[in-house]
């Protein structure tokens, strides 16, 4: 089976990237550097193909009553038009079937953006359940999505943005303007400043190549991944999925429980496990000497054995890190990793790295 293709395929090919199977679409890992790209985007700015993602946009009477049934976050809390809100999609046993942002774009509209290796399991979920409201879900596969991040990216995009867009500039973060085809979001995926566009299909080689020429650096999938780890952003499929409550993936403040005539799909086992206590929790690590984390490494502890979620090097801070789960009941602030045999100190700190370019733990050197 042949791999599906975002509209930027060709673009990446003549910057000599690197393709690679990312959930059956042919993306790029990098384009000569992982170390140099990563750097690029905490000094300047870097441009990210995510077509991959899906745009699925609802609508209708119950858009709100729909929503606020089928997501633990609560969309009520948009008040103003264009916000957005984090959110988990739950399955009824509190697992986390994707995480995803959603956009109120006024009146009884909403935009979403789903993971591109859930997508499809996610718009069949989201198509059952809206079979109780009157509601129409709608995928967009005729966009494409390109997200430039960095603390040059918002001056470096904005004279290439439709002009009625650029008050783009303007936005608080989680928030978007949008016209009859572009959709600018002030949103991202590293921790630094930026914007993540939808386009037309057809518009997104174009608007690439005026990024690149502006200087903004085409970025793979290899440098999108550990600056999402520094930055403190889970990964679906890694760090959570539908076997993991999201008390348990550090995702706690998406749920909201405030109002207690809203039923949503998962409340009744989140609150059970509120109730009873969850046996497990994500921190973050930081090993301590040479050596790198990666998923799967096991983390020693006096309750029993934890696992590293998401591990790698961090190009920032020059040392590893990483996500684990571990007993609810350590308290202890220096912990064991098994890295192929050897038994390594690690660290124990809050699961956040770097944002907006500055280390956000204290670094033993």
């Amino acid at each position: 089976m042949s791999l599906k293709k975002t509209p930027l395929h060709a673009a990446h090919q003549r910057a000599g990237a690197k393709l690679v199977d990312f959930a059956g679409w042919e993306m790029p890992l990098h384009y000569g550097s992982q170390m140099e790209e990563h750097k690029m985007v905490r000094a300047g700015a870097g441009m990210f193909d995510v077509s991959h993602m899906q745009v699925v946009d609802i609508h209708g009477p119950q858009a709100q009553a729909f929503l606020r049934y089928l997501l633990a976050n609560d969309v009520a809390k948009l008040k103003t038009e264009g916000r957005a809100l984090y959110s988990c999609m739950l399955n009824e046993s509190g697992g986390v079937i994707d995480d995803l942002i959603i956009y109120w774009t006024g009146g009884t509209s909403y935009r979403a953006v789903v993971n591109a290796a859930t997508a499809e399991g996610d718009i069949a979920h989201m198509q059952q359940v809206a079979k109780g409201f009157d509601v129409n879900v709608e995928p967009r596969p005729e966009f494409a999505l390109i997200a430039i991040q960095g603390p040059q990216a918002v001056q470096k995009t904005l004279p290439l943005l439709p002009e009625d867009l650029r008050k783009a500039g303007d936005l608080k973060p989680f928030s978007a303007v949008w016209n009859d085809s572009w959709f600018v979001a002030r949103t991202g995926y590293t921790g630094e400043d930026g914007f993540e566009v939808i386009l037309p299909a057809e518009q997104a080689e174009g608007f690439w190549e005026q990024l690149k020429d502006a200087g903004v650096n085409p970025i793979g999938l290899g440098a999108r991944d550990t600056l999402r780890l520094e930055a403190g952003m889970n990964l679906y499929g890694t760090d959570m999925d539908d076997q993991t409550n999201p008390l348990t993936a550090n995702l706690g403040w998406t749920i909201a429980l405030k109002d207690a005539e809203r039923d949503f799909i998962g409340r009744k086992a989140i609150e059970q496990w509120k109730a009873e206590g969850v046996p497990e929790r994500m921190v973050g690590l930081v090993l301590e000497g040479r050596g790198v984390l990666r998923g799967g490494t096991r983390i020693e502890t006096a309750a029993g054995d934890g696992v590293v979620t998401s591990g790698s090097f961090s190009p920032s801070l020059g040392v590893s890190v990483a996500f684990a789960r571990i007993p609810a009941a350590v308290d202890a602030e220096e912990l064991q990793a098994d890295i192929r045999g050897r038994m390594l100190p690690v660290r124990v700190v809050k699961p956040v790295f770097v944002r907006n370019g500055e280390p956000q733990i204290e670094l033993n050197r």
